[in-house]
C-alpha cells in the first residue's frame, strides 16, 4: 500500500472547510506555506529549473528538504516534473496553470515587502 492521500471533492456548492483538520484544501496550502513551498513557487515563478539550479536558487535548502518540498508540491498539482533519460537523468520543475495562479499572490507579497525594506547596506 502506497501512503498517497485521497482526495476529497467537496459537494457541489460547498466549500472545503480549512479550518478542519482532515480537510484537503488545508494539506495545500500547509504545503505552499511551509518553510520551503514558498521559496520552491517563487523561484520557479518565471522559469523552468534543473533540480540542481533550484537547489543553488534557494540558499540555505538542502536537497532533502527541496527533495520533500516538491514532492509534496507535485503530488498538490502545483509543480510538474519531467525527467530527460540521460545518464544521469535529468529533472526539471515548472509551474502548472494552478502554481502559476497561486504563485503569483506570493510573488506579488514578496515584490511589495523588498520594496518597503530599506535599501540593503553596501558595507
Amino acid at each position: 500500500m502506497t501512503g498517497s492521500v485521497q482526495r476529497r471533492q467537496p459537494e457541489v456548492g460547498k466549500r472545503y472547510d480549512v479550518f478542519h483538520t482532515d480537510c484537503p484544501a488545508r494539506d495545500v496550502v500547509d504545503h505552499v506555506t511551509s518553510r520551503w513551498g514558498v521559496w520552491v513557487l517563487i523561484s520557479l515563478r518565471s522559469h523552468n529549473l534543473r533540480f540542481y539550479e533550484l537547489r543553488d536558487s534557494i540558499q540555505g535548502i538542502s536537497e532533502k528538504m527541496l527533495a520533500q518540498t516538491l514532492r509534496a508540491l507535485v503530488q498538490d498539482g502545483l509543480v510538474w516534473r519531467e525527467v530527460e533519460p540521460t545518464t544521469p537523468p535529468q529533472v526539471t520543475y515548472g509551474l502548472t496553470d494552478f502554481g502559476q495562479e497561486i504563485g503569483e499572490p506570493l510573488t506579488d507579497l514578496f515584490d511589495r515587502i523588498t520594496q518597503r525594506l530599506p535599501p540593503p547596506n553596501s558595507e
